[in-house]
């Protein structure tokens, strides 16, 4: 206890702290954007054809307040860690060590299928890109054949892959940025200019495709706001990790994802109507507009594929040395990883992972071809986008956005925990507690109301992760055994 209470009181205020963050509150958010915006604003469009416009609507909403919630647990949990120490991991070691390697697992999956989604998108979008510059391009079959493009552009990823260190391309998010700004540009022009209306049959305003497409889709929405990966570098690296200020770094990042997701939602459907696809820009007729938007993200994908192979490589490597703990152990395993947490490389849902020099070049290779291969094959058989979105959202992103925040903070914050204890402690004795960034932000006071709003998120967070359980348990089943039929 006395351990516990000394390392609380060393990490209690900024100035105390022995690194202190320097990124500011919009370059914070900016991350955050950057990390929550990707591939998945290119399936919102068939998302609302199967939902319909108002449902749609309203499930993107709650995607986003729900896993702004998981965001915000997170903040609350890194609060019993060392300044600059927070992760997944490292809150894996002082709440359920055993547990360490479903959250590896749960990584490397999450990474694993958006690198394949990654191959998919550029297997869509190079044939277009290459009709939009070269008019005859159907005549030689291989320059529009989409497994073309995907060997083709293996041979550019596949040496960034296995950089040990992949510092040299943080600085696409600048081209993230970019990208994502264009595509939504195009897609609310090409709605106003009106010259994709003319087939676009019914709309669905209120009534949904059915319960089997709506349930499909809901992984989709919940890949798209999965951020949860990067929010511990977040809290690292700002300069305030004040509760105002990551709250307002969390309400910032995810309004902004949602309201473009719902613009790119309506009007991209409005666009194409029941007949839009997974991928919205691969629908827009070849011109210099269009060919410039599919190869922007084309480039986007290119250089965030390899930012899934270096987490994905780190985790599997984790989970084939993990080894149960016995009851006599510390808290920290002996094989135990390096943290997972370092400054944020890309956008896309890149994750802040360890370094991989401790890894042998022998396994370091082995594991990374295996990777590379495995989501070559997939890339190659599997042609639908917004299905891939599907699988990992059902499975990866439920894990990180829900299940594990709503675990960790439920454990972590038990009455008779010594971590909460030595917190709550520290908080009475330097009279900097938790409670008093809350109750100035909801007008508030009172210990009595203070208990009762901790006992409230406490049972908030328990029922995210059960929400998280049966998300992901009705969307897998529901995308294995009924798409098909449907």
């Amino acid at each position: 206890m006395r351990a516990a209470h000394a390392l609380r009181r060393r990490s209690r205020s900024a100035k105390d702290f022995g690194i202190i963050g320097q990124a500011s509150w919009l370059s914070s958010v900016i991350n955050l954007v950057n990390t929550i915006i990707g591939a998945g604003v290119l399936a919102m469009p068939s998302v609302l054809s199967h939902m319909g416009i108002v449902p749609g609507t309203l499930v993107i909403i709650w995607a986003g307040l729900t896993s702004g919630f998981g965001l915000y647990l997170q903040t609350r949990c890194a609060r019993y860690l060392d300044r600059g120490s927070a992760s997944f991991f490292a809150l894996s070691q002082i709440t359920y060590p055993n547990a360490a390697v479903i959250f590896d697992t749960a990584i490397a999956i999450k990474c694993f299928g958006v690198g394949v989604s990654y191959l998919i998108i550029i297997g869509d979008l190079m044939p277009g890109v290459v009709k939009g510059i070269y008019e005859n391009a159907g005549q030689l079959e291989f320059l529009v054949d989409r497994h073309f493009w995907v060997t083709a552009f293996m041979l550019v990823v596949i040496p960034l892959s296995f950089l040990r260190r992949l510092d040299s391309l943080k600085y696409t998010s600048v081209v993230a940025l970019t990208s994502i700004g264009y595509l939504v540009i195009l897609v609310v022009a090409h709605f106003f200019k009106g010259d994709t209306m003319a087939n676009r049959g019914d709309i669905r305003v209120v009534r949904w495709g059915g319960a089997i497409p709506a349930l499909s889709s809901l992984p989709v929405v919940v890949f798209a706001y999965t951020c949860h990966q990067n929010m511990f570098s977040v809290l690292n690296e700002i300069n305030n990790n004040s509760h105002y200020r990551t709250t307002t770094v969390i309400f910032t990042s995810i309004g902004s994802a949602g309201m473009v997701y719902i613009l790119v939602g309506i009007t991209g459907y409005l666009s194409f109507g029941n007949s839009v696809s997974g991928n919205i820009i691969g629908m827009y007729i070849p011109s210099i507009v269009s060919t410039i938007g599919k190869a922007a993200i084309v480039v986007l994908v290119m250089f965030s594929y390899p930012l899934q192979i270096h987490p994905c490589r780190a985790s599997v490597d984790a989970v084939l040395k993990w080894r149960p703990l016995k009851r006599s152990s510390s808290t920290r395993s002996p094989n135990r990883s390096p943290s997972r947490t370092m400054p944020l490389l890309n956008s896309g849902k890149s994750i802040g992972n360890g370094r991989d020099d401790s890894m042998g070049e022998t396994r370091f290779a082995a594991i990374t071809t295996i990777i590379i291969v495995s989501s070559y094959l997939v890339a190659m058989s599997v042609t639908s986008l917004e299905r891939s979105l599907a699988y990992v959202g059902s499975t990866g992103s439920t894990s990180i956005s829900f299940i594990l925040p709503g675990l960790f903070y439920y454990k972590i914050s038990a009455p008779d925990s010594p971590l909460h204890q030595s917190i709550k402690d520290d908080d009475d004795e330097t009279g900097d507690s938790e409670s008093g960034y809350d109750e100035g932000l909801l007008g508030g006071g009172g210990t009595r109301t203070s208990r009762l709003k901790k006992d409230l998120i406490r049972t908030l967070s328990l029922a995210l992760a059960i929400y998280g359980l049966i998300v992901m348990v009705v969307c897998f089943i529901t995308n294995t055994f009924f798409i098909v039929a449907h």
